[in-house]
């Protein structure tokens, strides 16, 4: 299958985006972002942005699923938020600030893990760096949430989830570096495959992902 392309609606509501134009290098990274092509077990749409957290916003939900129809489930869920105010902020070292949001079921046994939330960190730090986002002041959190339902509830008996919550300041206007680098820890977090990578199927042979 061929990547998708995130073309379509640029609106990225801000507090002040309906008064005035943004910024070039504001538009200049959200034009990026939307010309990102993203690998196609991954759904990526325009969301509204926050409205009072900076002057400038732009945001995108992304969801992972497998199967079709009735059959379909969802893996992993999550948002990426640009944040820009022309006048810099104090508090992120810089203009652009990128927010990350994601959530995935995750193997029961993982909530046992003491290293977890260490890998689980390590996803978004290596990602940034291999997709050449030039990023300072990372910071966020790692939460392993384990449920077990009883009754009548719908869903398997045990589960586990992971919330990965993070924010970086970007140096530059390859915003669609940063967005990359957040869907590759999506993906990784559903349990996808590298891009390019092929699993085996179940009677031992590979399955043609091209």
């Amino acid at each position: 299958m061929e990547p998708r392309s995130l073309a379509g609606p640029r609106e990225g509501a801000g507090a002040r985006a309906a008064s005035e134009p943004p910024p070039a290098d504001f538009a200049a990274g959200v034009a990026a972002l939307t010309a990102l092509r993203v690998r196609p077990e991954i759904v990526v749409e325009p969301i509204p942005a926050p409205q009072r957290l900076a002057p400038f916003a732009h945001a995108l939900g992304a969801r992972v699923t497998e199967g079709e129809g009735d059959d379909e489930v969802e893996l992993a869920v999550g948002r990426f938020i640009v944040l820009h105010d022309p006048a810099g902020h104090e508090a992120w070292d810089g203009t652009t600030r990128c927010v990350g949001y994601l959530s995935a079921a995750t193997d029961e046994h993982m909530v046992d893990d003491a290293m977890f939330s260490e890998v689980a960190w390590s996803w978004l730090t290596e990602a940034l760096s291999g997709c050449g986002a030039a990023a300072h002041a990372l910071g966020g959190t790692v939460t392993r949430t384990a449920s077990t339902r009883f009754g009548d509830l719908a869903g398997p008996e045990h589960s586990v989830d992971v919330e990965i919550r993070a924010s970086w300041t970007a140096e530059d206007t390859a915003l669609d570096r940063h967005l990359d680098a957040w869907l590759e820890v999506l993906g990784t977090a559903a349990g996808l495959p590298p891009p390019g990578v092929s699993l085996l199927g179940p009677s031992g042979s590979v399955d043609d992902d091209a």
